[in-house]
């Protein structure tokens, strides 16, 4: 190897070493403080891409579980107002019972039917308030829950109409029991309701252990696409932690023969010592 003070070919050569090493330890550096192998399309477009896609998922999902908490929701506030109902309806039918009887005499039958029409109009204003997020499920609304990340599936609980009058609940708010003869006929139609409202609740149950179980599914699902996110883009940082104790070793050794490299020149001038 010639000797020479214009190129100096072993100091170009350990400087090139210590530009990649200094690239690759900015590189761990980075990875380090970010937890990420892949935090940019820079770092690897394909798995960046991948990783984009599948968070886009997540976020989606996201949606997906405010939709069945909503869902959830209203389908417990339509079940307590129909056991309310229920309940009602049973307290109800020992009025009526209780009316029927030929030998009752004025004063109770009438007290009977005064507590009858309090219990009757409890029912209305339990339906009326059975609202959450401006669905009644006991009145007008069906419950609607998106079940998948671009919302074209979804579970419907269809309304189950419990106000007076409405086809489950057969009294209406004109009902009483004043009369034995009306209390025979009112308590007829307080035992087909109750019947009626016992299907409307196995409705409301069964589909809300639907959206229930959907609910369960889908953290289970936005949880494994976030396992399989972290094993795209996240760092093993042990690996991570030995590779940038190397580097950083590397960068002082080829700091080292870099200036050993730089001193080399100046060994020309020995040739010019007398």
């Amino acid at each position: 190897m010639a000797f020479s003070v214009n190129t100096n070919g072993g100091a170009l050569l350990a400087l090139r070493s210590l530009n990649r090493t200094t690239q690759l330890l900015g590189e761990v550096q980075n990875q380090v403080s970010t937890g990420l192998k892949v935090a940019s399309a820079r770092d690897n477009a394909a798995v960046y891409n991948i990783a984009q896609r599948l968070r886009s998922n997540v976020s989606g999902l996201n949606a997906v579980k405010a939709s069945l908490d909503r869902g959830i929701s209203a389908s417990d506030v339509a079940i307590s107002a129909a056991e309310a109902v229920s309940d009602l309806l049973n307290e109800l039918k020992a009025k009526a019972v209780a009316a029927k009887d030929p030998g009752l005499d004025t004063n109770s039958r009438v007290a009977l039917n005064d507590e009858f029409k309090e219990l009757r109009d409890s029912i209305t204003t339990i339906v009326d308030n059975a609202e959450f997020n401006g669905v009644n499920a006991v009145k007008s609304d069906s419950i609607i829950a998106i079940v998948n990340d671009d919302a074209s599936k979804v579970i419907s609980i269809s309304v189950q109409k419990l106000s007076l009058g409405s086809g489950n609940v057969l009294i209406t708010a004109a009902s009483e029991i004043n009369t034995a003869a009306k209390a025979s006929t009112v308590l007829a139609l307080i035992d087909s309701s109750i019947s009626k409202v016992g299907t409307a609740l196995s409705k409301l149950g069964s589909g809300a252990k639907r959206i229930s179980l959907q609910r369960s599914f889908i953290d289970k699902l936005s949880d494994a696409i976030e396992v399989g996110i972290g094993n795209l883009v996240d760092a093993d940082l042990a690996k991570t932690s030995a590779k940038l104790q190397a580097l950083q070793v590397q960068q002082q050794l080829g700091l080292q023969s870099l200036t050993i490299a730089n001193q080399a020149p100046g060994a020309v001038l020995s040739l010019f010592q007398g």
